[in-house]
């Protein structure tokens, strides 16, 4: 049988274009937008689009609407949950002090970005490893360090496997499973440190500057893995007859089960009864890189794994983001405002004739261009009677529709990410009145309704995970 750490490798390596794809969306989200790798139909070789397009000395412009897009509807939700807190009874006292212990107001916010961004809402319950916090804990667990095996539920129920990468340093290692024993103490000391000295054999599994699966990235710290999975378990319920209690064992206690009834049968006493059931539970280990296991755990009957997971829209166990819809608007709005920035720099400098006898001694075109380009250029020539000298041409640049175009795409931006001028909180023109006002926002709001329910109905998750903590 394959070990949790193989199938968390697998599920790491299956993530990998998953993974990828979010960490193209999140440069575009803010504002790194020319990054993508093309090749050069000059030299063939694969670079980016902002080299290519700075070779005349004229960085390409970005006008970021992702970034505008994704803080609208995040401040749509902040007025949302300020709505629901100063609605009396709304959530239990218990959750509402989880509430403020957590920060869950900014924590939430901040995995609705991520959300908008990758399409995955992923949470984690309970300690840190390494944090002196007690009780129920939340943190945000990004999906650059995160896997798991694919669902095709949209709830999420047919997981059966996920896990996280954790950097730790040494000392928060032993502190966290050395157990209290000096001599293992020293062991996980030593055995940190010879990590931190080589990389163990290197796995990715995506990008190339992704986290590494069993190396940590950062200096200092040693890679630790969280790895859960749901796996058929024989458990022993036993009611003690004698007592009247009832507990579950694992199996390899049934020799010291047999052994105190057969020592209860001989004094006469009520024995204990068992029945060994099979029942699908959840199984967590951490380990080091290189496999040692530091701690196992098994989780109670309906107990589940410390995660709390939605991704969107998983049709065919696919995940599309908000972001990922407008990332083509976006590219085609950027190409459209260089065009029109390189067309009105031609049109108010013209093009220069320059004969290339004309050129001075010592000098070559490329040294024209840049003198003609500068605002203060001086462009030496060698003049000779009879010989036309350089002369500069100003066409007037007629409207070629770059302009309305560009409104269009602009345009097609809000209709294809559902949010419009009147959900971005724009004025809506003189005319408009309150109520007419607040249909329209109530209207718009339906484009992103789906995807709101559906990191709502992911939070009423979290909530009652937590109340039942």
């Amino acid at each position: 049988m394959r070990t949790l750490m193989e199938r968390g490798a697998d599920a790491w390596m299956a993530c990998g274009e998953l993974r990828s794809r979010r960490e193209r969306y999140k440069r575009f989200t803010y504002g790194r937008q020319w990054d993508d790798r093309v090749r050069d139909p000059d030299t063939g070789k694969v670079t980016t689009e902002r080299e290519i397009l700075s070779r005349d000395g004229r960085p390409p412009l970005t006008n970021n609407m992702i970034r505008q897009l994704v803080k609208c509807v995040v401040g749509r939700f902040r007025v949302y949950r300020q709505k629901m807190a100063d609605k009396p009874g709304t959530i239990s006292q218990k959750l509402a002090r989880m509430h403020i212990d957590n920060e869950l107001d900014e924590l939430d916010c901040r995995l609705l970005e991520e959300f908008l961004i990758s399409g995955a809402a992923i949470q984690r319950l309970g300690r840190w490893p390494g944090d002196d916090e007690e009780g129920v804990t939340v943190h945000n667990v990004p999906l650059s360090r995160f896997f798991l095996s694919m669902p095709r539920d949209p709830r999420g129920r047919d997981i059966r496997l996920a896990g996280m990468l954790h950097d730790l340093t040494p000392e928060e290692v032993v502190m966290e499973f050395g157990n209290g024993n000096r001599l293992r103490r020293s062991e996980l000391r030593e055995k940190c440190r010879g990590m931190m000295t080589g990389n163990g054999g290197r796995m990715t599994g995506g990008a190339e500057d992704e986290p590494d699966f069993n190396c940590s990235d950062e200096d200092g710290k040693v890679r630790v893995i969280e790895v859960w999975g749901a796996e058929p378990t024989e458990i022993v319920r036993c009611h003690d007859m004698e007592t009247g209690t009832y507990s579950e064992r694992l199996p390899e206690e049934m020799t010291a089960i047999n052994r105190e009834n057969a020592r209860r049968t001989k004094e006469g006493r009520d024995v204990m009864k068992t029945r060994i059931v099979t029942e699908r539970r959840w199984h967590g280990e951490w380990l080091l890189g290189d496999g040692t296991v530091l701690r196992r755990e098994l989780k109670g009957s309906g107990e589940e794994c410390p995660f709390v997971m939605k991704l969107y829209p998983l049709v065919d166990g696919e995940v599309h983001s908000l972001v990922e819809d407008v990332i083509d608007q976006q590219k085609y709005v950027n190409r459209l405002v260089n065009l029109i920035d390189r067309i009105m720099a031609s049109s108010a400098k013209g093009a220069l004739l320059f004969p290339v006898d004309c050129l001075a001694e010592g000098m070559e075109l490329t040294h024209v261009a840049k003198a003609w380009s500068a605002t203060d250029g001086i462009i030496p020539y060698k003049f000779r009677p009879g010989d036309e000298p350089p002369r500069q041409l100003n066409p007037s640049v007629g409207d070629i529709g770059a302009k309305d175009l560009l409104k269009l795409e602009m345009q097609m931006f809000r209709d294809v990410s559902g949010v419009s001028d009147v959900l971005m909180g724009q004025d809506p023109g003189g005319g408009a009145g309150a109520e007419r006002y607040a249909a329209q926002v109530e209207n718009a709001t339906i484009a992103i309704r789906d995807l709101m329910d559906t990191f709502l109905s992911f939070l009423r998750r979290r909530d009652r995970r937590i109340e039942g903590m």
